[in-house]
């Protein structure tokens, strides 16, 4: 565990156009159901489930936000605090297709850079297909973003989209993690060390050739207390 006792959560935003499945996918992966009736999402739907990546805790909250540029403005507010992003376009949608790199703005405009994977789904209907395969995967390579293809209903590759982006997301937490304690550590080395600069020397030049030094107490660890050996000098 990253700490001892604690449970990673992650809020992952499952974005594109309208009737895509963005729906779909969430049920069948928290639920493991899927419907043919499709129902258009008004604003935002969530749903999570817990899982065990790579040794840890993880505890994925999905929110599924409207395609529909009617609840455009609703659906940015809950981009704020994503953790990691899906975007998702239909095979037989070229629209959808198109519009990956608008849903990608404005995620980015909310939360910056965060793990993201690209989606196509409905690969099952591949005689209604719009998409060529190197279309797809000439998007993928240009948003430089791993790529699946999907079909919730058959539950194809499904589960491998969220669990690509826990583990992707553990990844960065820990490099995350490990660069504080570096600052820490380092920060702290600092602690009781010497100030020989004649700046800080109370008596200018030197004593019988010997060098003056000043000893002042370090600011981060007295604060606002005063030591009272903060101006004496050895010679």
């Amino acid at each position: 565990m990253l700490e001892e006792d604690m449970e990673v959560a992650i809020k992952v935003v499952v974005v594109g156009n309208g009737a895509v499945g963005k729906s779909s996918m969430i049920q069948r992966y928290c639920k493991g159901v899927f419907t043919k009736d499709y129902k258009k999402t008004i604003g935002v739907d969530f749903l999570e489930r817990q899982i065990v990546v790579n040794d840890e805790e993880v505890r994925l909250m999905l929110w599924d936000t409207a395609g529909q540029e009617e609840f455009d403005a609703i659906t940015k507010a809950y981009y704020r605090g994503a953790q990691a992003c899906v975007l998702v376009f239909s095979t037989t949608d070229r629209d959808s297709f198109q519009a990956i790199d608008s849903w990608r703005e404005k995620v980015e405009a909310e939360v910056g850079d965060i793990p993201t994977v690209l989606v196509q789904n409905k690969i099952d209907l591949l005689e209604e297909t719009l998409i060529k395969n190197e279309e797809a995967e000439a998007l993928a390579k240009r948003l430089k973003l791993r790529f699946y293809r999907s079909s919730v209903k058959e539950d194809l590759n499904v589960n491998e989209v969220f669990k690509y982006l826990a583990e992707k997301y553990l990844h960065r937490l820990k490099q995350q993690t490990a660069e504080e304690t570096e600052v820490v550590h380092t920060t702290s080395n600092k602690i009781g060390v010497f100030n020989t600069t004649s700046s800080n020397v109370c008596n200018q030049g030197s004593s019988n050739g010997r060098e003056v030094i000043t000893l002042r107490p370090n600011k981060q660890r007295t604060k606002k207390s005063k030591n009272p050996f903060g101006g004496c000098t050895l010679l």
